[in-house]
C-alpha cells in the first residue's frame, strides 16, 4: 500500500487563464479564499510534501505549498509540461496530482486513486462520462519518458499516457467535485451552489 511518506502533491497552476480573463486562477477567490487554497487541502496530511506548479506569483502560491515550481519548457506549453517539473521534483517514488481549479475534490482524492490503481503505472479519475487525466496519481519514475515525450513535440496527457498502463477509477458519486473553474460564469455557478447547500 502507498502511504504518505511514499507520495508526493502536485498542484498544476501554470496556465495562462485565457477563459478566466488572463487573470491567474488558482489565485481567484471561491467563498473568501483562492481557489488553489481549497485544492491544498486536500493533500494536507495526505502527502511528504506539496508542490504547486506555476508560472506566475509564485510568492502568493508558496502560502499553499511546500515548493513552487516553474515550467522548464518555454511559452506555457500546457499541463504536461507542469507534470513534468513535478515528477522531477517529487522525492518519492508516487505522485498524486489535481489542477488548481478544482476547489470541491473529494478529501480522499489521494487514498481512492491509490485504491484503483492495482499494477498500473497511472491512474486516472473517471466521472463515469469522462476521463480527468489531470486528477492522477503517477509512478515518479516516467520523468524520463515524460521528458523525451516533451521534447518530441507531445503537448497532451492523454497522449502520453497511451504509452503506459493506465486504470481509470470510477467516482462517478463524486463528479461535481472533479468540474473545472475555467470561467467567471462557472465559479458564480459553484459560489451560488454553495449559499443554497448551506441553507
Amino acid at each position: 500500500m502507498i502511504s504518505p511518506h511514499d507520495l508526493t502533491g502536485l498542484i498544476l497552476a501554470g496556465g495562462q487563464g485565457r477563459r478566466m480573463g488572463g487573470r491567474d486562477k488558482g489565485l481567484e477567490r471561491l467563498a473568501g479564499r483562492p481557489l488553489v487554497a481549497h485544492v491544498s487541502e486536500r493533500f494536507a496530511g495526505r502527502v511528504s510534501e506539496l508542490l504547486i506548479s506555476a508560472n506566475r506569483h509564485p510568492r502568493c502560491y508558496a502560502r499553499y505549498a511546500d515548493r513552487v515550481l516553474a515550467d522548464q519548457h518555454p511559452g506555457y506549453p500546457g499541463p504536461l509540461a507542469g507534470l513534468y517539473v513535478g515528477l522531477c521534483a517529487a522525492r518519492t517514488p508516487w505522485l498524486v496530482v489535481a489542477p488548481c481549479d478544482t476547489p470541491a475534490l473529494p478529501d480522499d482524492i489521494a487514498a481512492r486513486l491509490i485504491h484503483g490503481l492495482g499494477e498500473a503505472d497511472i491512474a486516472v479519475a473517471h466521472d463515469g462520462q469522462r476521463a480527468h487525466p489531470v486528477v492522477a496519481l503517477l509512478r515518479t519514475d516516467l520523468s524520463e519518458a515524460l521528458g523525451q515525450a516533451l521534447d518530441a513535440g507531445e503537448r497532451s496527457v492523454s497522449g502520453f499516457y497511451a504509452g503506459h498502463r493506465v486504470r481509470y477509477v470510477a467516482m462517478a458519486d463524486s463528479a461535481a467535485g472533479l468540474v473545472n473553474v475555467n470561467t467567471p460564469a462557472d465559479k458564480t455557478r459553484l459560489e451560488a451552489t454553495r449559499a443554497e447547500e448551506a441553507l
